[in-house]
């Protein structure tokens, strides 16, 4: 006997009745910021790729690449594999990588797409080279030069110039950029640091080029940056390519900060979740826990009604594996029974391991649901 549960929605359900937790996306704002980020990227004159490691969904990846993007980033060569299968035809690993399980998925991957990959040491470039050699395959490649953020990547012109060298030495590899990333920027709170710290890191980016140029060098491409820093990065004049991610969904960490220039997003991306519980003066539990929101940036900073005629307003408190602990504001004593069996919408903190949590986003538009798309890169983190 095959014994499964039943779908958490349809297509056509009403929003009321589809099962909780689930992992919801308003289209008219994610539609609004795909739209808003294209027209940033053309207006600029930069090229798009997207960071796919914060959706993980090949089915938003193509709208990605309908809307102008030139092609996606993973973070992990495995999570590449749904958008290359999904015929995404060029995609950037912006990560280093060792193994020869990993040099057998890089060549591959470079048998059915433009793969691109990083590195920051000799031993990866001969590794690569030789592998991608064997397997009678081309693959990109582009050093990754620290930029402030001090986690990977070359540290001195040097060990670029030398790095350079050794990919023009591998007859399987190509030369085609540098990566210059700063993720440690992207959340500065205060929109004036967060613009001066995106310039030491431009700034530091374009000392490598230079050191380039300088040897004869071409530097076609500097890819990095992120939805944070994308304004600042697009009207450094060093960057050729933009690699933000979250502008999609927001999510609570990104919708806290500073947001002085012309960029303004939308959340999009909530956790739909059910009021279980109201046995305790001024406290109600929801569905939807640990398992079901990623805490790493906090927890959901607004608590929001799927009906909005409902009264209280609730804060999310405390998270459990499976239960959300949701507070009264300003009447303590109230008997929240009533609220039992409500919906809330929960924007997540941080909404990349949120979406890693989940095996399909819920769609809708108004009050019922219109596409129901899987999260098919959804653990793969090899």
């Amino acid at each position: 006997m095959t014994l499964s549960p039943p779908p958490a929605a349809r297509v056509g359900d009403a929003l009321v009745s589809v099962g909780t937790p689930s992992l919801i996306i308003d289209l008219d704002a994610f539609d609004a910021n795909l739209a808003a980020m294209s027209a940033f990227a053309a207006r600029h004159g930069v090229a798009l790729r997207p960071h796919a490691k914060a959706h993980k969904s090949s089915a938003i990846a193509q709208r990605q690449i309908d809307s102008g993007a030139v092609g996606v980033c993973c973070q992990k060569l495995s999570e590449a594999y749904p958008f290359a299968a999904a015929g995404i035809a060029s995609i950037h690993v912006s990560n280093e990588f060792v193994g020869a399980d990993k040099l057998a998925m890089a060549v591959e991957l470079a048998s059915h797409v433009r793969l691109s990959v990083c590195v920051d040491a000799l031993p990866q470039v001969q590794a690569v080279g030789e592998a991608a050699a064997r397997a009678g395959v081309t693959i990109d490649v582009l050093p990754e030069v620290d930029a402030g953020q001090h986690r990977c990547g070359v540290t001195s012109e040097d060990a670029l110039i030398e790095l350079v060298d050794a990919i023009g030495a591998q007859s399987a590899l190509r030369f085609t950029g540098i990566q210059a990333y700063h993720g440690g920027i992207q959340h500065v709170a205060d929109w004036h640091a967060r613009k001066s710290e995106a310039r030491r890191a431009a700034d530091s980016a374009a000392r490598y080029v230079r050191a380039l140029e300088a040897r004869g060098m071409r530097c076609a491409i500097v890819t990095g940056g992120g939805t944070g820093t994308v304004e600042f990065d697009a009207a450094s004049g060093v960057y050729t390519e933009l690699q933000p991610g979250s502008y999609l969904f927001m999510d609570g960490d990104y919708g806290g900060i500073g947001w002085g220039g012309e960029m303004r997003w939308r959340h999009s991306l909530f956790v739909l979740s059910t009021v279980m519980s109201a046995t305790r003066p001024g406290m109600a539990v929801c569905d939807v826990g640990l398992k079901g929101l990623a805490v790493d940036s906090g927890l959901p900073r607004s608590a929001r009604w799927l009906d909005p005629s409902i009264e209280p307003v609730l804060t999310y408190g405390s998270a459990n594996d499976e239960h959300g602990m949701l507070q009264a504001h300003g009447a303590p004593e109230d008997d929240l029974a009533e609220l039992v069996g409500k919906r809330l919408l929960l924007p997540p903190g941080h909404c990349d391991p949120t979406v890693n949590l989940y095996d399909e986003y819920v769609c809708f538009r108004g009050a019922h649901v219109t596409d129901i798309w899987p999260i098919d890169a959804r653990g793969l983190s090899r």
